[in-house]
């Protein structure tokens, strides 16, 4: 990492629900949360505004390990320098959805990583535009690709307030 000091604001937590719909109705009633816009990730998905954050829940089935899909994101001033530590820790989960950087419809990266006790993290960046993708020694994998998404889907933003992202 270069001599600036990294700085990190948290934007979204990422919980497992065995009944969607059961768990965005809770958190409606118990938080006030409300439905925002999703891309398709080809499986369910719920998010949901916090007041300036966001909480993201994922169908998962009765059997679940919640740890494989449990998660808190945050957006870092520096995505290239927190890539390049992650990637020389050896930090980036192989053989699964999580191993890989990805290109959300918006143009958003998600990167997600293990922490040394196995917590999974995701880091975020508001417009691959701005990055130099070179710095990636695998290629992102976009979304759009792999999923279809609608007009609809492609309006859903992990930043609520893009002009306020780190």
């Amino acid at each position: 990492m270069n001599d600036r000091k990294q700085t990190a604001k948290l934007n979204h937590v990422s919980i497992p629900a065995t009944d969607l719909e059961e768990s965005e109705a809770f958190y409606r009633e118990v938080l006030g949360c409300t439905r925002v816009q999703a891309p398709n990730f080809g499986f369910p998905v719920c998010w949901m505004r916090l007041g300036d954050l966001q909480l993201h829940l994922q169908q998962v089935g009765p059997s679940a390990d919640v740890l494989t899909y449990q998660h808190f994101a945050v957006s870092v001033s520096d995505f290239v320098s927190a890539y390049r530590v992650l990637h020389a820790r050896g930090a980036f989960e192989e053989g699964t959805r999580y191993a890989d950087l990805w290109i959300l419809p918006s143009g958003e990266l998600q990167m997600f990583a293990r922490d040394p006790s196995g917590n999974l993290f995701e880091i975020d960046h508001p417009n691959m535009a701005e990055l130099d993708m070179s710095a990636f020694e695998t290629p992102p994998r976009r979304l759009e690709a792999e999923v279809t998404q609608t007009a609809e889907d492609r309006r859903a933003t992990l930043f609520l307030q893009r002009s306020k992202a780190a």
